[in-house]
């Protein structure tokens, strides 16, 4: 008698979900600053979209996903522009002055900037914790800064860092601006179509991706198409089906952990190490978001039961 393998515990298939996203989210960083070196900001972008949306066109088509709703088209056009294009505008210059492991702490400082426009546009609360750890980032970006600007030709290290900065604004943007997108479609139908609106806002970039290809190294188009299917459509879902089965702000917490595999990551494959002060203002960036989401235990309870686990909304980084 035939004996099948026993299916993979859920438990087991949502620490593998998590894994693949944070994983997937550090190697864009390294990816963006490898493929930087033959690929303009822009051009990049625009390749990185246009892969990403091929794939979740693809996918939205197999699970007949349809058109979103007429109540999401707001959320999606804005975080579509400001986030999937801005964003990845912004970051793809900041890396082509600052390391990659510099540029991940800075965009961690994406979920302070996301509490505050959420209670500003959605009505939500501004704990003095959250005032604290914006105190915190600030301090360590101003320190990051600093250390950047030290050495010879300061203006375009101290440029990196506001790119890089600018990048988490626009992250956190368009993480507002789709949380109540999410509440008229699904998950798959919010990130599809704002992948795309993205991809149109990136569109005049289309001349100089034209241009560049040609004369890319296949290394750095490989890295560009890697960035739109693995960082891009493929963590987007694997983010969605863990995010379903867990809570939101535990899942949240598992992105900080993207910095420390980034450094890593540039380390092993890029040879780049961020000097002792940049990685210390990168701690202090890190140190104030943790602050801001922390909550005592006895409140975490009832917090996750009052709060609505919108996918998506949770922290996910394009990057």
């Amino acid at each position: 008698m035939k004996t099948f393998p026993r299916a993979l515990p859920p438990g087991l298939l949502i620490v593998g979900a998590v894994c693949c996203t944070v994983f997937a989210w550090a190697s864009a960083f390294v990816s963006i600053r490898s493929a930087g070196t033959a690929y303009s900001p822009g051009a990049l972008a625009l390749g990185r979209l246009l892969a990403a949306s091929l794939v979740l066109v693809a996918l939205l088509l197999l699970r007949r996903g349809g058109l979103p709703p007429r109540g999401a088209h707001r959320g999606i056009l804005l975080s579509g522009f400001v986030w999937f294009g801005g964003y990845t505008v912004a970051l793809n210059w900041g890396e082509r002055l600052v390391d990659a492991g510099t540029a991940s702490l800075l965009v961690n400082t994406g979920p302070i900037l996301m509490a505050l426009l959420a209670a500003r546009l959605l009505g939500e609360a501004l704990p003095p914790r959250l005032l604290s750890g914006m105190a915190v980032s600030f301090v360590g970006a101003v320190v990051v800064g600093l250390s950047m600007s030290s050495g010879g030709d300061g203006s375009t290290s101290v440029l990196g860092v506001a790119l890089c900065l600018l990048a988490a604004v626009a992250y956190a943007t368009g993480v507002v601006a789709q949380k109540p997108a999410l509440s008229f479609g699904t998950p798959l139908q919010i990130t599809t179509y704002s992948c795309l609106a993205g991809t149109v806002a990136c569109l005049p970039f289309a001349g100089q991706l034209v241009a560049e290809v040609p004369r890319a190294p296949l290394s750095a188009t490989l890295n560009m198409v890697y960035l739109g299917v693995v960082p891009t459509a493929l963590a987007f879902t694997t983010w969605t089906y863990a995010l379903a089965r867990m809570p939101a702000g535990k899942l949240g917490a598992t992105t900080y952990a993207v910095p420390a595999i980034v450094v890593l990551l540039s380390w092993i494959l890029l040879g780049e190490v961020p000097a002792w002060l940049t990685l210390l203002g990168g701690l202090l960036c890190l140190a104030g978001v943790a602050v801001s989401r922390y909550r005592p235990r006895a409140q975490e309870g009832s917090a996750e039961r009052a709060d609505a686990p919108a996918p998506g909304a949770a922290g996910a980084r394009g990057r």
